[in-house]
């Protein structure tokens, strides 16, 4: 794996340091990498594969954040590490992921010895917490069509293609919403010619 096309902000100091101390671990599609009241031994890389992460309410339901691809790492998770707090979020890998496990003891050192690091951290921080604004905007200020069509677009653009695979009900648990209503809208994005919708799949034709 060439640590250099993944992480090209990183000089060869940096990632010859990161290669004496963290390890390359892996998961299986579904498995989850963090639950809510989880507290952390690492900081995860993101190498190859794509993680969903979600906040959980206090009945059980699931509201989706942002996903976390090659490359990325969790703002969130880089938080609770650093001040030894406990996970308010899950993570579930929705590919087989390999990533970088960074031992939490040397984050510290990380941060004051390399600062092209100290960069990628503030960086990490500032565009999730972009993301989340948007999803917060979508949450509080816009109907479920808006939402739907807003969640499509991040899909889109996430995977960088015109066609995404996913269920109806996943979209609905992703939006807290039911599994008829979007059914509904998809049908009407469908009739404005907008998507194309088949059988667990979404094609984009002028969204």
């Amino acid at each position: 794996m060439n640590m250099e096309k993944i992480f090209p902000q990183f000089d060869q100091e940096l990632l010859q340091h990161l290669e004496k101390i963290a390890q390359v671990v892996e998961f299986e599609e579904g498995s989850m990498l963090m639950r809510p009241g989880q507290y952390f031994k690492n900081s995860l890389l993101i190498l190859d594969g794509r993680v969903k992460l979600y906040r959980e309410g206090e009945d059980g339901e699931e509201f989706f954040l942002y996903y976390l691809e090659r490359g990325s790492a969790c703002a969130l998770s880089m938080i609770c590490a650093t001040k030894n707090e406990t996970s308010a979020i899950k993570a579930k890998a929705m590919t087989p992921v390999k990533a970088l496990a960074i031992p939490l003891s040397f984050m510290d050192g990380l941060m004051r010895d390399h600062r092209q690091w100290y960069y990628f951290v503030l960086e990490t921080y500032r565009s999730r917490f972009e993301e989340l604004l948007q999803v917060i905007d979508q949450v509080a200020f816009h109907s479920m069509d808006e939402k739907l069509e807003f969640y499509l677009k991040r899909q889109f653009e996430s995977l960088g293609g015109n066609s995404i695979s996913i269920t109806h009900q996943e979209i609905a648990d992703d939006l807290n919403s039911s599994r008829e209503v979007i059914s509904r809208l998809l049908k009407k994005l469908e009739s404005q010619k907008r998507i194309s919708v088949s059988r667990n799949e979404i094609i984009r034709t002028n969204l």
